[in-house]
């Protein structure tokens, strides 16, 4: 449904000339709901305003709906914007046209007659829950509300992909959790594919199937959700995951570790578990059978959309031979394991 191939944009000419994104080859299949997440100033709103030529890319081909967009003059590529919606992070609602008439807007820029405008418009805001404020104006609307409105007005023209530019970041939690949620459930009913940029990993948590992680103008790590949350491949993905989970040694240990190991040291491991790997008694039978004692210092379950991950940090304390066997055991059993570093042994 959309792919990018090769895209790369650069800002400027010359010695001043600023590379945002480069070589950037994305898939996103039909009906799926993918996001990119990325540091500030890594290229996720650069990437995504070329997905709809916003930013037209420097290099490269992008595809929406079997469309080569890059291909097309103008007045093609206005008419392929149609089937293209796109939310953003403020909502840029026309604050003297009522909620109706806001969404309503992109049909009048399109000719539709106003019967017509009020057969699409009326169903759209009984679906963002919004019938009742019809009439009302963007002023007397909670923030919720006024994204809601946006949501409806990006659908208005029927598109075949949503665009989310960070649609989140202005809105408390709560009202964060209950847009996903309408994000969800017009995936579900329209079978709209959407392609969203966020620096929240909940919200890649809560409705994305597959996430792509962007790091200096460079898509730098892929995977499926659950796949991402249980082993991210990347540095970069372990700290947006670290972060998210909370689940650092404690400051006191940190400042006891060391790289290499030696003669009179043990790792320090953070694992983590998925699927059958959080209900099995892994921790105990690796007492018994490796012959070692674990000192579990942080531990944690989450629930990452259908599968379950356990994340836990611990101390493998016993001789050189014996943890080295222990992580072999650990490893032997699908778990992801990252050795953190060593710490001297108690005398």
């Amino acid at each position: 449904m959309i792919r990018l191939h090769n895209v790369s944009k650069t800002f400027g000419t010359g010695p001043r000339a600023v590379t945002a994104l480069k070589n950037i080859d994305l898939h996103v299949p039909k009906g799926q709901i993918h996001g990119v997440i990325g540091l500030s100033g890594a290229g996720k709103s650069t990437l995504i305003r070329c997905v709809n030529l916003l930013e037209r890319p420097s290099t490269g081909s992008v595809f929406v709906d079997d469309r080569e967009l890059t291909g097309l003059s103008g007045a093609e590529l206005n008419q392929a914007r149609h089937r293209i919606g796109m939310i953003f992070q403020h909502f840029n609602l026309l604050t003297s046209r009522t909620v109706f008439n806001n969404v309503a807007l992109p049909l009048e820029l399109m000719g539709m007659k106003r019967d017509a405008i009020t057969e699409r418009v009326t169903p759209l805001l009984d679906l963002v829950g919004l019938s009742d404020k019809a009439h009302q104006h963007p002023a007397q609307l909670s923030g919720g509300q006024k994204q809601r409105v946006a949501i409806a007005r990006a659908l208005a023209s029927r598109p075949r992909v949503l665009l989310c530019d960070e649609a989140t970041s202005a809105l408390d939690p709560q009202t964060t959790g209950s847009i996903l949620e309408l994000l969800q459930d017009i995936n579900h009913k329209l079978g709209l594919t959407i392609l969203l940029i966020t620096h929240e990993m909940e919200v890649v948590k809560t409705i994305c199937h597959r996430v792509s992680l962007i790091s200096d103008g460079e898509l730098v790590e892929q995977a499926d959700v659950g796949d991402f949350f249980t082993a991210p491949r990347t540095r970069l993905g372990r700290h947006f995951l670290n972060d998210f989970l909370e689940l650092d040694p404690p400051r006191a240990l940190v400042e006891r570790l060391e790289t290499a190991a030696g003669e009179q040291t043990h790792p320090v491991v953070r694992l983590a578990f998925s699927g059958d790997a959080v209900s099995t008694p892994l921790i105990s039978r690796l007492a018994r059978e490796c012959g070692v004692d674990v000192s579990i210092l942080q531990a944690k379950v989450e629930s990452i959309q259908e599968r379950t991950l356990g994340l836990m940090i611990a101390e493998l304390m016993g001789d050189a031979d014996d943890t080295r066997r222990a992580i072999d055991y650990l490893e032997s059993h699908d778990l992801n394991v990252e050795v953190l570093g060593h710490v001297q042994r108690d005398a």
